[in-house]
């Protein structure tokens, strides 16, 4: 029988637990990580709180002014304690608009030399923490940014209000330049940027028409690509209607002098955005860029110009780029001449030197049949332009695969709907003899010339579509012959034939429903190989293309 151990008389609640040597196992790492950020947090409390003590020391008591440099040092403290530098950040900025409130920083003309002195320094502290603000707005980290743009803007008006200094020696001389000139440079700004576009500029005129002088100084020169895009991407993202009805100006700063009509901001900040403009223009762009503001032209940009002949360098020199770049100025060019009644007769010519055989193998061949529906829309055009569009296109067609086809025909069916007076060239005759004869006829049409008025194509026919009557693919043979019917549908619409390809058009042929099977010849042949004795005439195809014998 096993024996239970004897206790041992000493009382157990007495005796002292044996110390162990502290344990190596990996696992009690991330109890003491834990307890070191916990003793971290818990440091990071007491020095907000001291800092919490320091602003309210210093704002109850001048006798504590000597401690602003201090809590200005947790303030660029920010690349190891953002939090901590954060807090002190807002702090200070609450210290100052208290100071500036009540007077203190301002210089009174029969002050004592002891307060001018204080004064004198106190403004001296002031830079120094603005210049930390403006550290932290060129930081990578988004909060960071938010915090500094948002404290500049809050000093920025409370030195006009508090201070007395004109509203246009702030937004000139003042941190303002800085604060643009900074959140154009930085290239970690783009949070930065929506916010000083959306709670700022957008809604302010004062801000919005400083804020286009400082761009413009910015972008005077020579600029880095890296400034150019975020000058671009700002502005980008600054959608305000120009064309609203003019009133009582908003602003951020209000103005010292009221006898200055309220209007003039709302007048006078369209010149300076087309100044802006014109020197963003004359810089070396890129193709991203170009393609950027084509994209902005006709509601972000045109609206602001006075002169919009001014746009036509950029415009002109933007299409000869070729691609998609010349689709994207003509658009911008169009727009100006119908909505701005801007004078510029090159406009047919230069489209119509777009119809290249390259278009309707291209992937923007899309984008270039609505605008070019677009483009030639209007009835009160010339029916010897229309015919040249449509002759090319015709010719074009000839070389073209089926996608590009089955597009072509019903925008030729649309524009001789349009224009009545080119259905000449579908039902012309043949009036030479040698064409009479079928030995063929000179086409009128002038392939080679540039000016789409001096093609000679309304005297010519559009043979071309007849040609692809009997085109390969049915589809393309199909719709080819709607020209030489009648006229009875009002219109196709584009959309349903602009988005073909040749995956498209081979799916559509895969999964038709097939209602009859196809045969290949009228009657079954008894033999496949060898000739049929009793009727040779009845001999299958095959024997009759080659000699199994």
């Amino acid at each position: 029988m096993a024996v239970i151990p004897s206790v041992s008389s000493e009382d157990s609640t007495t005796r002292k637990r044996k110390k162990h040597p502290p344990t190596t196992d990996p696992g009690h790492k991330p109890l003491a990580k834990a307890r070191k950020l916990e003793k971290n947090g818990s440091r990071t409390a007491k020095v907000e709180e001291k800092i919490l003590l320091l602003e309210s020391q210093i704002v109850d008591s001048r006798q504590h002014y000597n401690k602003i440099p201090t809590l200005i040092r947790y303030c660029q403290d920010h690349h190891e304690h953002s939090r901590r530098a954060i807090t002190a950040a807002v702090a200070v900025c609450r210290t100052f608009s208290r100071l500036m409130a009540v007077g203190i920083m301002s210089k009174s003309r029969n002050a004592p030399e002891n307060e001018v002195v204080i004064v004198q320094w106190l403004r001296r502290q002031f830079e120094v923490y603005r210049s930390i603000l403006l550290d932290l707005l060129a930081s990578d980290d988004p909060t960071m940014q938010s915090t500094a743009l948002t404290l500049l803007m809050r000093l920025l008006k409370e030195e006009a209000e508090s201070l007395g200094l004109r509203p246009e020696k702030v937004w000139r001389d003042g941190a303002f330049p800085s604060i643009v000139l900074g959140i154009a440079n930085s290239a970690s700004s783009r949070e930065a940027r929506e916010e000083f576009v959306g709670k700022y500029m957008q809604p302010y005129d004062d801000v919005r028409y400083y804020g286009f002088a400082c761009l413009s100084d910015i972008c005077n020169g020579s600029p880095s690509q890296e400034v150019l895009d975020n000058v671009i991407s700002l502005l980008n993202s600054l959608a305000y209607d120009v064309g609203k009805e003019q009133g009582t100006d908003r602003l951020y700063i209000a103005k010292s002098d009221q006898s200055r009509s309220s209007i003039s901001l709302h007048i006078t900040q369209q010149k300076q955005a087309q100044e802006l403009w014109l020197k963003i223009l004359k810089n070396d762009l890129t193709r991203p860029q170009r393609k950027t503001i084509l994209g902005m032209m006709t509601l972000q940009i045109a609206p602001w110009f006075t002169r919009l002949e001014l746009l036509l360098d950029f415009l002109t020199d933007s299409f000869n780029a070729g691609g998609s770049m010349s689709l994207a100025a003509l658009s911008g060019l169009f727009h100006l001449m119908q909505e701005k009644n801007l004078d510029f007769p090159q406009f047919y010519p230069k489209l119509y030197s777009l119809l290249s055989p390259d278009i309707l193998h291209s992937k923007h061949r899309s984008r270039f049949f609505r605008l070019l529906d677009t483009f030639l829309s209007s009835t009160h055009l010339p029916v010897a332009l229309v015919a040249s569009f449509i002759k090319r296109l015709s010719r074009l067609a000839l070389s073209a695969p089926p996608s590009g086809i089955v597009v072509v025909v019903p925008w030729i069916y649309n524009l001789l709907r349009n224009h009545p007076s080119c259905t000449f060239m579908i039902h012309r005759k043949l009036e030479h003899s040698a064409a009479a004869t079928g030995g063929g006829m000179d086409d009128p049409f002038d392939m080679a010339e540039s000016d789409p008025m001096e093609t000679n194509a309304i005297d010519s026919s559009l043979w071309e579509i007849q040609s692809l009557q009997t085109h390969y693919h049915p589809n393309v043979a199909t719709i080819a012959k709607i020209i030489s019917e009648p006229f009875t549908k009002q219109a196709y619409d584009l959309e349903d034939f602009l988005d073909h390809s040749y995956s498209s058009m081979l799916g559509a042929e895969l999964t038709k429903e097939m209602k009859k099977t196809p045969v290949v010849e009228y009657e079954i042949p008894k033999k496949i190989f060898l000739r049929n004795t009793d009727s040779p005439d009845k001999d299958s195809l095959l024997l009759k293309l080659w000699d199994f014998s």
